[in-house]
């Protein structure tokens, strides 16, 4: 029996399913994102939202095996993190993810696509197809990418240059249906795609949802990280607000113990019962506002602003800061 064209294996693949539980991201300065839960079925459309900077790109390499958790467990197709890694990489494919899957402006959409089919076809297939005749290599190379464009809604015949346009020349929604075209090609189980609504309008940010839509559809999961989730996503939030609180006495002995491990509390004494800090925390804002070591008091003018102003300020600069420790440590496979 033959076997079928890329094609058609492509749409024959089932899904990832997606569950976690309690799932986690520490840096050296604080957590990325911690307390996340989900359990989603094959095909699904899942969001995930939240601030900028509260983790949410470290939960997306997080859950496509490229980013080691600190915390909880999670299952993607039958894989389980962070025991099986290799193998969650091997069946996930990124999108556009800044910093790790960019895009080269100078080369053209042609050569991105058949670099990208090259690659698949030497590391992502079997040693058995290295031998066939080189006719039908092309031949299946050339099958892989027209699906692949197919189903990201990419028409290169009306790009300004055809094949030959350069990244640098395609409109930002282009850039992404490109992105996801690339990822596509390796036939994976589930798709991640960073950044999904940045700097598109309305009409674009529709077409964009349309699309992931129509591959979830066809049955490859979709992880997107975006602003504003459709109604028909499976939504996932690293907002701190969604954080367990931190009159919850479990929680706020975590946190006293983490304080005392850094050496910004006593090792005894009352817990202290300012709001807990926001995932990523840096270990200086564990240090209780208004202290001044040689036993003045801070005006109370400053001391009011500060609180009313800085503490915006503070924990997306906070949130950043485990956030990029954590995706710094992140193998780029």
């Amino acid at each position: 029996m033959r076997s079928p064209r890329p094609a058609e294996e492509a749409h024959s693949r089932s899904g990832a399913a997606v569950t976690a539980e309690g799932l986690g991201v520490r840096g050296p300065r604080g957590w990325a994102f911690r307390d996340i839960s989900v359990a989603a079925e094959p095909g699904a459309l899942i969001a995930i939202t939240g601030p900028s900077g509260s983790g949410r790109t470290c939960l997306l390499l997080a859950l496509t095996g490229r980013m080691r958790v600190a915390a909880g467990h999670a299952e993607v197709g039958g894989h389980r993190l962070p025991r099986q890694m290799t193998a969650v990489r091997r069946s996930t494919g990124l999108g556009p993810v800044p910093g790790v899957t960019d895009l080269e402006p100078a080369l053209t959409v042609a050569e991105h696509l058949r670099e990208r089919a090259l690659l698949t076809r030497r590391f992502g297939g079997s040693l058995r197809g290295l031998f066939r005749p080189r006719s039908a290599r092309a031949a299946e190379s050339r099958a892989r990418i027209e699906d692949a464009l197919h189903r990201a809604g990419l028409d290169v015949d009306a790009l300004p240059k055809g094949a030959r346009t350069a990244v640098r020349d395609l409109e930002r929604l282009e850039v992404l249906r490109l992105s996801v075209a690339l990822a596509l090609i390796g036939a994976p189980r589930l798709l991640a795609v960073d950044d999904t609504d940045l700097k598109l309008s309305p009409a674009d940010r529709a077409r964009a949802w349309s699309m992931l839509r129509g591959i979830a559809e066809g049955g490859t999961t979709v992880l997107a990280v975006c602003s504003e989730p459709p109604a028909d996503a499976v939504v996932l939030s690293t907002s701190p607000h969604d954080r367990p609180r931190a009159d919850d006495p479990a929680h706020a002995r975590e946190e006293r113990e983490e304080r005392e491990e850094a050496g910004d509390a006593p090792a005894s004494g009352p817990a202290t019962q300012r709001p807990a800090p926001a995932a990523g925390a840096s270990e200086a804002a564990s240090a209780p506002r208004g202290a001044d070591g040689a036993g003045g008091q801070r005006d109370g003018q400053n001391d009011e602003q500060g609180n009313e102003q800085g503490d915006g300020r503070h924990d997306a600069r906070e949130h950043e800061g485990g956030a990029f420790d954590a995706i710094a440590e992140a193998g780029r496979a």
